[in-house]
């Protein structure tokens, strides 16, 4: 007699569904969200502690009060209860649980909801990073963050369309430069076409930190230096980062053509290691030359004009 899959099965038993993923997700936010919430004491938010305080850390209603929500809403998301929270929501609890960047990305990711302000806060620029910038050399290479900050950047990168450490560093940042900067403009081959997609790029990643006050200061900054930024900008164009193709015109070793390539260091438009390689051997070669120029340089600095 041929046993079925029906008959295999234990009495009594009965098959149960798995649980779906919004479910685990829910329940994974509660605990996390109860977890944070015991670890913070009262006197770190400003709370007074009282005697008879017998929770761990702060109440339920202290977070809600914190949080501006509803005691009993935010009751039912510790709960693990079937309701939708906002974005606004999410961040006004990340403020009052005091979470660090990486608690932050695993609240909203829990929630299944995208951050708003994701690369409000960059990587700090380690020993390794710097490391690593180097390893790469005669590569062009630099560290910069979702709003073209330029955090730190190898050799030869330095010398590749300006003399980089001659820039004050509030003004490294790569779309202030090209629209701004004549040395650093006159080294694009296609200097409209990168301008136009560089402003379209901005657009699209700021559409994210239309709040936050350093890209707003940002985008007027822009707008008030450079009428072909303004005239960029009023075509509401918006496009997403990719790979492509550059050449430039370096002033001490001719024209270079490169591959660029985003390293991304979070999810997202955030921050991330930009790569320049040679697409053929004759630019390899300048690149080599141009690194060897940065190390003279290193070795036999020029003294100060007076």
């Amino acid at each position: 007699m041929t046993t079925t899959a029906h008959e295999t099965t234990p009495r009594g038993s009965e098959a149960r569904p798995a649980p779906r993923d919004t479910d685990v997700r829910r329940h994974e936010l509660a605990a996390f969200l109860r977890s944070r919430r015991e670890r913070i004491a009262p006197e770190q938010v400003g709370l007074p502690r009282g005697r008879r305080r017998r929770t761990p850390g702060l109440r339920r209603e202290e977070v809600a009060q914190l949080s501006a929500v509803g005691v009993t809403w935010y009751t039912w998301l510790e709960q693990a209860r079937d309701i939708q929270v906002s974005v606004q929501v999410l961040d006004a609890l990340a403020r009052a649980l005091l979470l660090d960047p990486s608690e932050r990305a695993h609240l909203f990711q829990l929630a299944g909801a995208a951050d708003p302000t994701p690369a409000t806060t960059c990587p700090s620029v380690t020993p390794a990073m710097r490391a690593l910038l180097e390893q790469v050399e005669p590569f062009p290479a630099c560290l910069q963050n979702s709003r073209y900050d330029i955090l730190a950047f190898n050799r030869t990168y330095g010398l590749l369309l300006c003399d980089l450490d001659t820039v004050p560093p509030e003004d490294r940042n790569c779309i202030v430069l090209s629209y701004t900067h004549p040395e650093w403009q006159s080294s694009i081959v296609h200097l409209e076409e990168t301008q136009r997609l560089m402003a379209a790029r901005f657009r699209a990643t700021m559409a994210g930190h239309l709040a936050e006050p350093a890209w707003k200061m940002l985008l007027d900054r822009l707008h008030s230096e450079s009428p072909a930024f303004r005239k960029a900008w009023d075509r509401h164009e918006v496009v997403a980062h990719r790979s492509k193709r550059k050449e430039f015109r370096n002033r001490h070793v001719g024209r270079i053509t490169v591959d660029h390539t985003d390293l991304w260091l979070t999810p997202g438009a955030g921050p991330r290691i930009v790569t320049y390689v040679p697409a053929d051997e004759e630019s390899r070669e300048r690149l080599d030359m141009l690194q060897a120029m940065a190390l003279g340089r290193e070795t036999n600095p020029q003294p100060l004009s007076r």
